[in-house]
């Protein structure tokens, strides 16, 4: 998503902050613990680039130089908000072990879990994910999410390439889900209001290059009458994650024959 970039926070401090206590009070009274959820609100509401510190402080009803007592500047913040935001996606390391249906199961509960969370917080997605943060809630999240995969016979690269695979399939699909969703809200048109008014239109060009694009007219026009929509990102998450795991079964046989 395009916007202001953020500067980037201080690899150490950032450790720091995220291993450290996240509710002892400054002289104030404020805690960083507060500053992150008033943040990751301000975010939730209208999108990262529009989080400040001047912002959080003022929601707080605290002077800005105050927070810089607990967080160095916006990047630090950043990396705060995406650690604490995974802080309750599992009620303990073992819950997607625990659903019915083997590691394919728990794997599907992790994939929805995390789809979850991305719908409820789709600023995340402007949070570089390769060297964001290395939190406690972090760390946790991998830990909880590689057990299914363990004991299945597959090396431990494997294990964290099949981890990988999911999340990626499942961050790229909710990523054009927000992208989806913020265009509903800025059109005023929901899907079927948009299907209504260009579909007709549409079909009427596209049979007049029929002989140009047999089977993107063929293929599209069956999506669009399935869907009523140009895409249906639930169903590219359910489609995709059924293949994904498909071939991750097929590798658990092949290590195990």
């Amino acid at each position: 998503m395009p916007g202001k970039k953020t500067a980037a926070a201080d690899p150490a401090r950032s450790l720091a902050l995220l291993w450290g206590t996240h509710t002892k009070p400054g002289r104030s009274g404020l805690t960083l613990r507060a500053i992150i959820d008033t943040a990751i609100e301000l975010a939730d509401a209208n999108g990262l680039e529009a989080v400040s510190m001047r912002l959080v402080a003022e929601q707080l009803k605290a002077g800005t130089m105050s927070l810089y007592t607990h967080v160095p500047g916006k990047g630090e913040l950043t990396v705060l908000m995406y650690d604490s935001v995974y802080g309750d996606l599992y009620a303990d390391a073992d819950e997607p072990v625990r659903q019915p249906g083997g590691w394919r199961g728990a794997l599907e509960f992790v994939a929805q879990r995390n789809w979850d969370l991305l719908m409820r917080h789709p600023w995340i997605h402007e949070v570089p994910a390769v060297r964001s943060t290395v939190g406690p809630n972090i760390i946790a999240k991998y830990e909880t999410e590689l057990r299914p995969l363990d004991g299945l016979g597959l090396t431990d690269v494997e294990m964290d390439s099949t981890l990988n695979l999911i999340l990626t399939h499942v961050r790229g699909t909710a990523r054009t889900a927000a992208e989806h969703l913020r265009t509903q809200r800025e059109s005023g048109m929901t899907d079927a209001e948009w299907w209504l008014t260009t579909g007709p239109a549409l079909a009427h060009y596209m049979g007049a290059l029929a002989d140009r694009f047999p089977v993107a007219g063929r293929v599209g026009s069956a999506t669009g009458e399935q869907h009523q929509a140009a895409i249906n990102s639930e169903h590219a998450l359910k489609f995709g994650l059924e293949r994904i795991l498909a071939g991750v079964a097929l590798l658990i046989e092949e290590r195990n024959s």
